[in-house]
């Protein structure tokens, strides 16, 4: 899995331009999942990302994490996240788990922000969205959890 995720003031998600999902002050959450990914690696980026302290404390050090901020979240599935363009000027997405394994881990890794005590709004999977957001800072990361390795051979 593979999430970018932008600290911001606000940020709105939009399908065929009616509103689907806006957040205020938050985590902005775009999501590729890949083949090979599975419930574990979404939990484990899900407890990672909940507990991410970019939020500034009373010194102005990246000290706080959401919760202690009364963030939110707004997760957005995005599997171009998992383009491949090393060769030729067209990306490959072939690293890209099919929609139908996708979506189920998309909302696994939004129910586990959810069961950390998180406000989640979402996206529309598979849609094509418009994302509007105020990055805060700015401050954004890439962040990469590995689908678990296979088990070692006798």
């Amino acid at each position: 899995m593979r999430a970018v995720i932008q600290r911001v003031r606000y940020a709105r998600v939009r399908v065929a331009e009616r509103p689907v999902a806006a957040i205020g002050t938050g985590l902005l959450v775009l999501l590729g999942i890949a083949h090979g990914d599975d419930a574990d690696t979404a939990d484990r980026l899900a407890h990672k990302i909940a507990r991410l302290r970019i939020f500034d404390d009373e010194q102005g050090r990246m000290n706080l994490d959401s919760a202690a901020v009364g963030g939110e979240f707004l997760v957005v599935s995005q599997f171009t996240l998992l383009a491949d363009t090393r060769r030729g000027h067209r990306p490959s997405f072939t690293a890209a788990a099919p929609p139908a394994v996708a979506v189920v881990l998309y909302e696994r890794f939004m129910d586990r922000l959810r069961a950390a005590g998180a406000r989640v709004a979402a996206g529309q999977f598979g849609a094509h969205m418009q994302v509007e957001l105020l990055n805060d800072g700015p401050v954004t990361l890439v962040m990469d959890e590995p689908a678990a390795s296979p088990p070692p051979r006798p």
